[in-house]
């Protein structure tokens, strides 16, 4: 009998070794059936299904549980699942009267939900600007195709997300990019919620194993640039420089990076405490 497990994530280009792993029966074969639904809506969205058991897997943006483990999600981050920054667009509509980052100041950001990447960030690139965080606006979009609508008829003003994703939209002119916001720490995060983690311990290290040793030599797959492509949406040479720039992990967060992530997030007033190392990792 194998063992179902639900798992989330964004229909995304980090995402891609999951899939093969999914396809390729590594999980099956050991007696897991690792059921995988892709979130568009994001990090807002997969958080509330940890916590209304819809999902017992995330692969999450650092930031987004950090804080709604602070809120009382009962989870725990289990290990960094991508180490390189992610890079976040800052995009208007492609008419905009708006050139640069800095004639943003005042208006409207579009974001998929309050708690997400695209939330969080846009307070981090306040904060980068000097900017008054008490003065940004948010206009709930849910996801990038509700951002497309809102920026095109100028409900919102700007709009954050991972700047590969965004980039077909860019090249047909729907967005021009005004500017980049790295994150300051690891982007992508595995979380488990703590009920599956007591109860199937064991398990959850079985995946972790197979999602790693795939995440070591991924790079290495012969054409991996051609299928990421095809199946993103994107040009080669953007997925190159992409695979050029991100990196995978296979270990847990180090207690200087998660002080790091715990300090800014309070500075920022995106939590209201800092939890301990045990409260937050597995």
């Amino acid at each position: 009998m194998s063992k179902t497990i639900k798992i989330v994530g964004v229909p995304e280009h980090f995402n891609l070794p999951w899939h093969m792993c999914i396809e390729d029966g590594e999980f099956y074969a050991v007696g897991i059936d690792l059921q995988w639904t892709d979130v568009p809506e994001g990090t807002g969205k997969m958080c509330q299904m940890l916590r209304e058991g819809e999902a017992d897997i995330a692969v999450i943006l650092t930031e987004g549980i950090v804080k709604d483990i602070t809120a009382g999600n009962p989870c725990k981050i289990v290990q960094v699942y991508v180490q390189s920054p992610l890079i976040w667009g800052i995009h208007v509509a492609a008419n905009s009267k708006y050139k640069t980052v800095s004639d943003l100041e005042n208006t409207k950001v579009a974001i998929s939900r309050m708690g997400s990447g695209s939330h969080l960030m846009s307070i981090l690139n306040a904060q980068n600007q000097n900017w008054t965080n008490e003065k940004l606006q948010f206009e709930i979009v849910n996801t990038i195709d509700g951002a497309v609508e809102s920026l095109t008829s100028g409900q919102a003003d700007y709009f954050m997300w991972e700047r590969f994703m965004t980039q077909p939209l860019v090249d047909k002119g729907v967005f021009r990019r005004v500017g980049e916001c790295p994150t300051p720490w690891p982007c992508f995060v595995i979380a488990v919620r703590d009920e599956v983690l007591e109860k199937e311990p064991k398990l959850i290290q079985q995946i972790l194993n197979i999602i790693n040793t795939t995440t070591e030599e991924f790079k290495q797959i012969p054409s991996i640039d051609r299928t990421l492509a095809s199946k993103y949406n994107q040009e080669v040479s953007a997925i190159q420089e992409w695979l050029k720039l991100t990196r995978w992990s296979q270990k847990q967060l180090t207690t200087p990076v998660l002080d790091t992530i715990l300090e800014q997030l309070l500075k920022l007033k995106i939590i209201d405490k800092k939890l301990s190392k045990e409260q937050l990792l597995k």
